[in-house]
């Protein structure tokens, strides 16, 4: 089959490769709609550490199951599927107090072990959501980055309701966000973007404002908060000036969630953080109770990205990473795969 391998930095490929057997307790699905991630991008260009090359990618997928291993139920066999990438042990304490996104044992799906820009993926049965009929693929695969989003939000707000939240980019995991914070119920959400077509893409999908980040943006959202600042700041980015105008951004004792893993490190005024009582929360991944809830909203209608393009060939996913390289384009998500 056909796979697309990365092999270090801005080295990457189409080659032949070998076509995953189901093991037990494991499917194969043919590969759908598989979305490419910042991550992977980032990835692409050697500055994530926890992919290591020879490499396929690919976490936020869908498809067809297609074969079926040891004790799975052959009534999988040809539904149509969303995955969850995101494997745990499902025994440690962790896992049973409901974090098996932390969990020690954990591993994904297209960092360690093959992923799906393939044609062919094998995935543990336990992660397969059956797709409601006339689901599109595209939209399934958008399952893994709103459930980030779902994720993020919900740790936001374990802290106590907000009024207003402010989401920091606009890129699919800052919509995913800017999404999930409007339908957990949050009146009051808007999004800093410097890209004029993600600023109206923001806009269509519920933000409250859409402004360019800059000193009149932040000052317009302590006028809106009476002065304070937002209760909620979701850093969708992870660069070093979006994390620092994110705490600039909250009010006295409210939240920034960092989700964003653009950079590594960041330097941070930590007596402003320590005497106006800003609680910095990291966000990675999501719980299967996330992702369930994810799907629910894409299947419903009431999430997603608008119009969506059609998946590229996987002969195309070379050129795809180097566009994608060059920066934010008014295109937010780029899938690969066969679709239908």
């Amino acid at each position: 089959m056909k796979g697309v391998v990365w092999h270090g930095p801005r080295r990457m490929a189409v080659e032949e490769v070998p076509q995953p057997e189901p093991g037990p307790g494991a499917v194969v699905l043919r590969t759908g709609a598989a979305g490419i991630c910042g991550s992977e991008v980032e990835g692409y260009l050697g500055r994530m550490g926890n992919r290591t090359p020879p490499l396929i990618m690919g976490h936020e997928f869908s498809g067809t199951v297609v074969a079926v291993g040891e004790g799975v139920d052959g009534g999988w066999l040809g539904r149509r599927v969303a995955v969850n990438p995101l494997i745990s042990c499902g025994e440690c304490r962790l896992c049973r107090a409901g974090h098996e996104n932390l969990c020690p044992e954990r591993a994904m799906v297209g960092i360690h072990r093959p992923g799906a820009f393939a044609e062919y993926v094998e995935v543990p049965a336990g992660g397969l959501h059956a797709l409601p009929e006339g689901m599109d693929l595209r939209s399934a695969a958008l399952a893994e980055p709103l459930a980030n989003g779902v994720h993020a939000a919900g740790l936001g707000l374990e802290r106590g309701p907000a009024e207003l939240a402010v989401v920091m980019g606009a890129g699919t995991i800052g919509l995913m966000c800017l999404q999930a914070a409007v339908l957990s119920g949050i009146p009051e959400v808007w999004v800093l973007e410097p890209h004029d077509g993600r600023r109206a893409r923001a806009l269509e999908l519920g933000a409250s404002r859409a402004l360019a980040p800059g000193a009149a943006s932040e000052e317009a959202v302590r006028e809106a908060a009476g002065g304070l600042g937002a209760d909620l700041v979701l850093d969708a980015a992870g660069a070093g000036e979006t994390r620092r105008a994110a705490a600039r951004l909250a009010r006295p004792g409210g939240t920034v969630v960092l989700v964003g893993l653009h950079e590594d490190e960041t330097s941070l005024g930590f007596h402003d953080v320590v005497r106006r009582q800003i609680a910095l929360q990291g966000s990675y991944a999501y719980t299967p109770r996330d992702f369930e809830r994810a799907l629910e909203w894409l299947a419903s209608g009431e999430a997603g990205i608008g119009e969506l393009p059609d998946p590229l060939p996987l002969e195309k996913g070379p050129d795809a990473f180097e566009e994608l390289v060059r920066g934010p384009s008014d295109r937010v998500k780029v899938f690969l795969g066969e679709g239908a």
